[in-house]
C-alpha cells in the first residue's frame, strides 16, 4: 500500500487540506519564502497575523532588502527565534543584489541563501513553482518515522539520511505542490506530536507505528541533557523628560541572544549604581528590585532580575550612543524587542503602584 501513499494523502487534502491560509493566496516564492521561514518552529494560528503585517509592510523581496534592519526586527518581535529574521533580511539583500531582486528558482541558488536550507528551499520551488522536490520539516519528520517505524531521533544522520531517502520515495511527480502542503497539513492536524488523531488518518492502513500500538515511539526522542541556567541583570533606567516618563533602552550586538534588538542594558559584576553612573553620568536617585523573570530558550532558561532605576531628568544622563536611546514609555521602541524585554516594559507602563513609577508621578503632582 505504501505504493499509493500519495494517492491516499492527495485525496485526504481534498476533502480536509487547508487551502486559504494567506500564504496560499497569491503564490509567489518570495511568499512562500516568508511563510517558510516563519513556520519555523512556530504554529499557524500564531504566523497568520505577523505573516499579513509584515508583506503589508515589505510586499516584495525589494521592499524587504531596503528596510532598515531596525523596521524588519520590529515586524518580527515576538515570533522568537531572531536569526530567522535577520537571515531574512541578509537574504532579500543578496536576492536584490545577485538576482535581480527575484528570489532563484533553482535549488541549489536557494540554499546558498542564509537562513535556507534544503527543506525550505524544496517547499518554496515545489509549491510556488511546482517543481519536484522532497521537504523534511518537522511535522513529515513525524509522519514519515511514524509511517515507516523508523527508529532514533532525526537529529542524527543516519536516521536524517532515511528519512530524507523516504521522503523523496513518497513524493509524486504530479501535484507536487499539493503533496507538499498534504503532508504538511497531516503532521499538523493530525499526526501530532501527543494525542494524534490515528483512527481518521488516510494513510493509517500501512502505517507501521499504528500497526504495532507504538505511535507514540516515534519519532526518537533527542537524548536529555539537564537544561542549565544563567542569571542577568537587567537595569530599566526610567527618567521623566518634561511631562513624559521615559526608559533607557540599548541596541544589542548583532550576534548572540537577541541579536540586533532593543533590550534594556545588562549590568555585570560593577552593580547598578555603578554602571548608571559610568552610562549615564548621573547616580541614581532610587532603586527597586523586581521579581526574577525567567525565559526559557531551547538550550538554558535565563533568570532575569529586572532592577528599576529612577535618574535625574538633564543632559548630563542622555546618551550620545548611537545603539542608545531615551524613550517615551508610551510609544514603540525604536526596533524589535525580546518577549521578555517587552513583558518588562509593559509592567512599566500599568504599574502604578510600584515606587518607581508612583515617585516619578509625584514629582509632576
Amino acid at each position: 500500500m505504501s505504493s499509493n501513499f500519495a494517492t491516499r494523502l492527495l485525496a485526504w487534502f481534498d476533502d480536509h487540506g487547508r487551502k486559504d491560509l494567506p500564504w496560499q493566496r497569491n503564490i509567489s516564492r518570495y511568499r512562500v519564502w516568508i511563510s517558510e521561514i516563519m513556520l519555523q518552529q512556530t504554529q499557524v494560528a500564531t504566523v497568520i497575523p505577523y505573516f499579513e503585517r509584515f508583506m503589508t509592510r515589505f510586499p516584495d523581496v525589494g521592499s524587504l532588502a531596503a528596510a532598515p534592519e531596525d523596521d524588519v526586527l520590529a515586524h518580527w518581535s515576538g515570533l522568537g527565534y531572531y536569526a530567522r529574521a535577520r537571515n531574512l533580511h541578509k537574504a532579500a539583500k543578496h536576492v536584490v543584489e545577485q538576482h535581480n531582486a527575484e528570489l532563484p528558482g533553482d535549488i541549489e541558488e536557494l540554499v546558498e541563501l542564509p537562513g535556507i536550507g534544503r527543506s525550505t528551499a524544496g517547499a518554496i520551488l515545489s509549491i510556488a513553482s511546482r517543481q519536484r522536490h522532497p521537504i523534511l520539516d518537522g511535522n513529515v519528520k513525524r509522519v514519515l518515522a511514524r509511517h515507516a517505524a523508523i527508529p532514533g531521533w532525526p537529529g542524527r544522520t543516519a536516521v536524517a539520511k532515511q528519512l530524507w531517502a523516504l521522503a523523496d520515495e513518497r513524493t509524486p511527480r504530479e501535484r507536487v505542490n499539493d503533496y507538499t502542503q498534504a503532508i504538511m497539513d497531516l503532521g499538523a492536524t493530525l499526526c501530532t506530536r501527543s494525542r494524534p488523531g490515528c483512527g481518521s488518518c488516510p494513510v493509517n492502513g500501512d502505517c507501521r507505528a499504528y500497526e504495532e500500538d507504538s505511535v507514540a515511539e516515534y519519532p526518537g526522542r533527542k537524548p536529555k541533557k539537564a537544561k542549565p541556567e544563567r542569571k542577568t541583570t537587567m537595569a530599566l533606567a526610567v527618567k521623566r523628560n518634561g511631562a513624559e516618563l521615559e526608559l533607557y533602552l540599548e541596541r544589542r550586538p548583532p550576534s548572540g541572544i537577541w541579536g540586533g534588538l532593543w533590550s534594556f542594558p545588562e549590568v555585570g559584576d560593577e552593580g547598578v549604581d555603578n554602571w548608571c553612573r559610568q552610562r549615564l553620568g548621573v547616580p541614581p536617585i532610587e532603586t527597586e528590585q523586581w521579581a526574577v523573570l525567567r525565559h526559557s530558550f531551547s538550550h538554558y532558561d535565563l533568570d532575569i532580575c529586572p532592577v528599576v532605576l529612577r535618574v535625574e531628568a538633564g543632559e548630563s544622563c542622555v546618551s550620545d550612543r548611537e545603539e542608545a536611546q531615551w524613550v517615551r514609555l508610551d510609544a514603540e521602541p525604536p526596533g524589535g524587542v525580546a518577549a521578555p524585554v517587552r513583558k518588562l516594559i509593559d509592567k512599566l507602563a500599568n504599574t502604578t503602584d510600584d515606587t518607581a513609577r508612583k515617585d516619578l508621578n509625584v514629582a509632576n503632582g
